[in-house]
């Protein structure tokens, strides 16, 4: 119980000054004793997925980002809503990662959580993304879930600064510890 768990985050926006991205880096300050984090490389990077490319070999982003989920203890999606649903690249690189093998996400424990500048926080986001999860057979924490509204007043220059929501991160991320342990 008292072994160190790594947790690799993958952040769904590719914007400059992303909200998830703020989320994303205060993860570690906000984390339970015995729990370290490093984060997964752009998805920008991923070209799109067709079986064309995948017949001349997978791209080394793909490839990389396979195995540092396949060696990490979880996954953790932090993702924004785009069109009631997921960011184009979230799902090119599940597509992507789902034709690697050994399967990266299967039996995983993966947390998703979600942040918009609307009220609602993602939450169509995560819906369909659980759907998706449901394909590689991750094992999702449940609850508490991380469905943060209104998050342009909640991250100030690039920092998550709304303590009531740094709080309920902090009990969510020890709830994905003991989950995953």
């Amino acid at each position: 119980m008292n072994q160190t768990l790594k947790f690799v985050t993958l952040t769904c926006s590719l914007r400059v000054g992303s909200f998830n991205a703020a989320i994303a880096n205060a993860l570690p300050e906000l984390a339970p004793e015995g729990v370290i984090f490093e984060h997964l490389g752009s998805l920008g990077l991923f070209p799109h997925y067709s079986t064309d490319t995948e017949a001349a070999g997978f791209p080394a982003e793909v490839l990389a980002m396979a195995e540092s989920i396949l060696k990490a203890d979880g996954l953790i999606i932090i993702t924004p809503e785009y069109n009631h649903s997921i960011p184009g690249v979230l799902k090119n690189a599940l597509d992507w990662l789902s034709r690697v093998s050994p399967q990266p996400i299967a039996g995983k424990p993966v947390l998703i959580q979600s942040a918009s500048p609307g009220k609602l926080g993602g939450v169509r986001a995560q819906i369909h993304l659980r759907q998706i999860l449901g394909y590689f057979d991750a094992r999702l924490l449940n609850k508490p879930e991380a469905i943060i509204g209104e998050v342009s007043e909640k991250v100030t220059d690039g920092i998550l600064t709304d303590e009531s929501t740094r709080q309920f991160l902090s009990r969510q991320l020890t709830a994905f510890r003991d989950f995953a342990r």
